[in-house]
């Protein structure tokens, strides 16, 4: 079974470990911290999961996850990630991550600095528009008449359908919002950002999941404006 590694295990990066293992992948796990800090998760997911250093975790993945603050990119290890699927799940807040001015100006995305960082892997940002509850509770099964949607965005086609069939194994569909350039679309303070996987957007935090389809993922990717 393929492995899923992690490099940051927060919300996010534990939300999806959740997923992978219920899904059947085994999961290595990493953080900042050192992997003595993640025995109460891996002990939660069980015999699939071990906690690891970063390098480690890159070298184990069959694909990779790479959840960490933007302000920590240059910190993923290179070298074990070569000819990798990297999903990214990173997003720009100025205040936690400082300022990055090629993004302030827009002639950049973040997951594009992290493919610049990672030359010899393959990137594709998924996992970042949606709230980790609300991505741990909207996991369906494949014929689910109510199963949602994720935005994907990658510069290379084969690395695009090995996620497509990763979201697909942890119960999500997949809509293709085009290159790295593009994948602004669905960061922060966009229309495909978080709110459309809330029952109740003025209480997001607290609101319940809502499942999200193709056609509103598509209609709200095509009202972005930079």
């Amino acid at each position: 079974m393929t492995t899923v590694g992690f490099i940051g295990s927060g919300n996010i990066g534990g939300t999806v470990a959740r997923l992978a293992v219920a899904a059947g992948y085994d999961v290595v796990l990493s953080n900042s911290r050192g992997p003595e800090t993640l025995k109460d998760l891996v002990d939660e997911l069980g015999p699939k999961a071990r906690a690891a250093t970063a390098a480690e975790a890159a070298a184990a993945g069959d694909l990779v996850v790479v959840s960490v603050p933007l302000r920590a990119y240059r910190d993923v290890p290179a070298e074990p990630l070569a000819g990798k699927l990297v999903l990214d799940t990173n997003n720009y807040y100025p205040d936690r991550d400082g300022t990055f001015p090629e993004l302030d100006d827009k002639s950049t995305t973040t997951s594009e600095l992290l493919q610049r960082h990672l030359p010899d892997s393959k990137v594709v940002k998924v996992f970042n528009n949606i709230f980790f509850k609300h991505l741990h509770d909207l996991a369906r099964p494949a014929d689910a008449a109510d199963r949602s949607v994720l935005a994907i965005a990658g510069d290379d086609a084969d690395a695009k359908a090995e996620a497509t069939a990763f979201l697909d194994g942890i119960g999500y569909d997949a809509v293709d919002a085009g290159p790295l350039a593009e994948s602004w679309r669905f960061e922060r303070d966009t229309p495909a950002y978080g709110l459309i996987y809330a029952q109740n957007p003025a209480t997001f935090w607290d609101s319940p999941a809502k499942p999200a389809d193709a056609a509103t993922l598509r209609a709200k990717l095509a009202e972005a404006q930079r």
